[in-house]
């Protein structure tokens, strides 16, 4: 007994100690149709010295780094008595307090226009909020709670939508600093529908769909049915739902036509901000960002790479494993809406058709690897820069080429070992997801092995296909599954030049594509075409008219203008590279019954009828 109240009150001071350390924000809107709110944070027991103050310059989610700061303005610091003290501002998003008491208070005001998973958006209608774009934070003190109280009361019908712990009053809880940064807002007069999932260990937890969108309460409701045939599809994959922190996953979704559009997965929750008018009507076009962020709550926010932890909120993290953290999350975001009967099997193969072109026929596939892919996210996820690039010639999305690798090892899986990709995840989470272990690449290989029973395999698998550049043989894969992948358009001639701008009427071209007849023949990005084949060239469809005109091999005289300076070079057309997929009973061939019963174990549903 005295052990017990021993316990207690060792439990009750460190509570005491914690609430104590809090860090404290309050968030208004009395501008919200300027796009602007008010924040103001209280930091109580500040240790002596100078105080670092900033925003963060990255966002769980985003590989990028962001300029949060430059949205922050009128920023203050106060002393207990409320005395404003001195600052300096050694960088655009950073803060120094050289000299100050026990305890400070910040203000500022933050302008938010942009509603995606990255940034912040006010308006008369919501706030829509990304932590780390709207919440400055003390440097050194991560481990610190926070609590924020959303003040609205004057806007009708608002509501808070988050995966921050409530406390009453409008109040929320994180209990660190990488939990709150992780933790997105929506405010609104949402409409919102909620079901139950159990466990296998029994345990029950809740599903809610938070829609901030001009629909009606049954379209919500239908809806929600769709997403749980989705969600049990995921379920069966993985064998058990994570352990959601207090209960609960929340889908919060924007829905306007002038959104940014975005998904951006979180622990308990993601932000799912789309482009059409409505829901109703657009289902089909929605699923597929509800699915990949879903597939996220296990793959990356709980088995997650090493190199993406601790998250940096100071710049981006730089990662060797995005090719399975978001590339085969791309894959299953795809196929589990098909085995729940929410896409076609044509939809299926029309999804892995854009992956194996996009890995057979880019440069940025054929020179680097799924590795280095993954590490050119830290300029490619969103990043933003107004100098051009050669990304076109050098980078193959991790989203894409981890696509098309997972979907290159499920077949394999199934047609040498009689496992599936779903064995491959599942062991995966057995061993680093569950635990929370953060994986390296050697572990990825490791799993691999084990669930093979084939060391050698796993090893040449890596060393060829992801740490190398090398291409599974997908036609054989898939013929395992009766289907075939052809050339679109056999003895058709090519140019490379697909996109061509004519908006003011002339013709000029885009980034070139290495090994394309354009690119081989020295025409650059910015250059006007003048004549093509001695015609003049007004439209693409002008262009596509010449091309189907001639056969690979065929050279034909271009004319074009290279920064006002008139040249001319001669391009050589060669065969169109396009594939596609197509079931082999619709080529005249034989689906045979070892085929369809493939096809049907991968495509069909995996859930257990109780």
């Amino acid at each position: 007994m005295k052990k017990i109240l021993g316990t207690a009150i060792i439990s009750m001071l460190s509570f005491c100690a914690l609430a104590q350390n809090e860090i404290s924000y309050s968030v208004s809107f009395p501008n919200a149709i300027h796009h602007e709110a008010q924040i103001s944070m209280q930091i109580p027991n500040v240790p002596a010295g100078p105080l670092t103050i900033r925003m963060s310059r990255s966002s769980p989610g985003r590989y990028a780094t962001h300029e949060f700061g430059k949205n922050v303005y009128n920023f203050k610091a106060f002393d207990a008595s409320g005395k404003e003290l001195p600052l300096k501002q050694p960088a655009g998003d950073i803060y120094e307090i050289p000299t100050h008491s026990n305890s400070i208070k910040i203000t500022y005001t933050l302008f938010g226009n942009w509603i995606d998973g990255t940034y912040a958006g006010f308006d008369e209608t919501h706030a829509h909020m990304n932590i780390p774009a709207t919440f400055a934070f003390p440097v050194g003190m991560d481990k610190r709670a926070r609590l924020v109280k959303f003040n609205y009361a004057e806007k009708q019908n608002w509501k808070v939508a988050t995966q921050l712990k409530p406390m009453g009053n409008d109040t929320y809880y994180a209990p660190n600093l990488q939990y709150f940064m992780d933790s997105p807002t929506e405010i609104a007069n949402y409409k919102t529908a909620s079901w139950k999932v159990k466990n296998p260990d029994g345990k029950i937890q809740t599903i809610h769909i938070i829609s901030h969108s001009n629909d009606t309460q049954k379209t919500i409701d239908n809806y929600a049915d769709m997403l749980k045939k989705m969600v049990d599809e995921h379920l069966a994959v993985w064998g058990e739902f994570p352990a959601y922190d207090y209960g609960n996953y929340y889908f919060l979704e924007d829905v306007y036509p002038e959104n940014a559009g975005d998904g951006m997965e979180h622990r308990n929750s993601t932000s799912i901000v789309q482009r059409t008018p409505k829901i109703d009507g657009y289902e089909s076009q929605l699923l597929g960002t509800f699915s990949h962020e879903y597939f996220h709550s296990w793959n990356v926010e709980r088995l997650r790479p090493k190199t993406l932890e601790p998250f940096n909120f100071e710049h981006s993290n730089i990662s060797d494993e995005l090719w399975l953290a978001e590339g085969f999350t791309q894959y299953y975001g795809s196929l589990l809406l098909t085995r729940a009967g929410l896409k076609t099997v044509e939809n299926a193969t029309q999804t892995f058709n854009g992956l194996i072109n996009s890995v057979l026929t880019s440069p940025g596939a054929k020179n680097f690897s799924p590795i280095q892919a993954s590490r050119y996210a830290v300029f490619a996820d969103a990043g933003v820069a107004i100098d051009q690039t050669n990304k076109g010639n050098i980078f193959t999305s991790y989203y894409t080429y981890g696509a098309a690798t997972a979907l290159a090892l499920d077949l394999k899986l199934r047609v040498d070992f009689n496992l599936t990709l779903d064995d491959y995840m599942r062991a995966l989470w057995k061993a680093y997801g569950k635990p929370e272990i953060a994986y390296t690449v050697p572990d990825l290989e490791k799993t691999l092995a084990v669930l093979t029973k084939n060391p050698a395999f796993a090893k040449d698998f890596f060393k060829r296909y992801i740490y190398g550049t090398e291409k599974n043989d997908y036609a054989k894969l898939l013929l395992s599954a009766g289907f075939i992948l052809r050339k679109v358009s056999p003895n058709q001639a090519f140019t490379g030049l697909s996109r061509v701008n004519f908006d003011t009427g002339k013709a000029v071209l885009p980034q070139t594509i290495q090994g394309t007849p354009a690119y081989i023949a020295g025409l650059d990005v910015d250059d006007v075409i003048l004549t093509f084949d001695h015609l003049e060239i007004k439209d693409q469809a002008g262009l596509t008219k010449i091309t189907e005109s001639h056969k690979p091999g065929d050279v034909v005289l271009v004319s074009y203008l290279h920064r006002g300076e008139q040249k001319s070079t001669n391009l050589t057309f060669m065969e169109n590279p396009t594939l596609e997929i197509v079931p082999i009973e619709k080529t005249g061939g034989a689906l045979t019954k070892e085929m369809q019963a493939f096809r049907d174990k991968w495509l069909n549903s995996q859930v257990k009828i109780k």
